[in-house]
């Protein structure tokens, strides 16, 4: 199979996970809150395509597909949605707070923008120590560029000259609230500001289009050892929080979806992936098979893990 192929299957099973998600969360076997990455595929399989493992990525609460592109085991993560013992953080997480060190996946918080200054004080981190080519990653929305840490993180890792990848997954919402009425500056001229190169790329749907930003954008930040700023347009397809569609909230159109749906080659290139799609079923029956299979956790394990 080529790369085009292997980019659209990467997509392909996190749509797939997240639709298994929907499907099971009327039951309440879910027993987390979620934030779906449903229409944002591509950009974590962009990016992560070109980390390694010891590239740490600091993700969001609407952290489903980077976890995933990152190499985040499915049957855990499957589990630690249920809540049991053996999910990710042994059902203590949930679906906001996913950790998977081993791949370099550090804790998610459901405080929008908060994990941006872990990313950077990783990074100073790993500059003192002098370590060479290992990258740090920031993933957030653009709701975060109004949160007064992303302008504090972007002065201290320009200032200082620390390797961190900046990526912003630019929906364009704020739960419903748009970013015209949100925002009176341009990203852009803020980055150029904070002397941060910056890149957009406006085909978020796209993950060979994405893929080829990020190759720029990692390149840069593992051999010059300094910040950049990557911008990801894309779209949230399901609601701000939960399984369902939000047509009825009136701030946005089913015809603004079907702007990007008409372009997304997970949907255009459906027969195409026939042959992935009947494997990753599988894998995700086994998992879900495989957290049902799991024990909730007892009163014992209440206070195990605490600091």
């Amino acid at each position: 199979m080529n790369e085009k192929y292997d980019r659209l299957s990467h997509c392909l099973r996190i749509r797939l996970i997240e639709e298994k998600i929907i499907e099971l969360y009327p039951s309440d076997l879910i027993q987390s809150p979620v934030h779906l990455s449903i229409g944002q595929e591509a950009a974590a399989v962009g990016v992560c395509e070109h980390l390694s493992l010891t590239d740490w990525v600091f993700i969001n609460y609407r952290g489903h597909a980077f976890y995933l592109a990152k190499g985040g085991p499915l049957p855990e993560f499957i589990a630690e949605l249920m809540g049991r013992r053996t999910g990710l953080s042994k059902g203590k997480a949930g679906s906001m707070h996913l950790a998977a060190p081993k791949q370099g996946i550090i804790g998610a918080s459901a405080v929008v923008g908060s994990s941006i200054s872990h990313a950077v004080g990783a990074a100073l981190a790993s500059k003192i120590k002098m370590e060479k080519g290992r990258i740090f990653v920031a993933n957030f929305g653009d709701g975060a560029l109004e949160q007064g840490l992303i302008h504090e993180s972007l002065n201290f890792a320009s200032l200082h000259q620390v390797p961190v990848l900046f990526v912003c997954e630019d929906n364009g919402l704020a739960v419903h609230t748009a970013v015209c009425v949100r925002q009176s500056f341009n990203t852009e001229s803020l980055l150029s500001a904070y002397n941060i190169p910056y890149l957009q790329v406006d085909e978020g749907f796209d993950p060979e289009v994405v893929s080829r930003a990020a190759y720029e954008a990692v390149t840069y930040v593992r051999s010059q050892r300094r910040p950049f700023f990557l911008k990801i347009r894309t779209c949230r397809y399901r609601e701000h929080v939960g399984p369902g569609e939000d047509f009825s909230g009136g701030y946005r159109s089913e015809e603004d979806l079907a702007e990007w749906k008409a372009r997304d080659p997970l949907i255009q290139q459906f027969d195409e992936l026939s042959q992935a799609r009947n494997k990753i079923r599988d894998e995700i029956d086994a998992a879900v098979q495989f957290a049902l299979n799991s024990p909730f956790p007892t009163q014992e394990d209440l206070l195990t893990d605490v600091l």
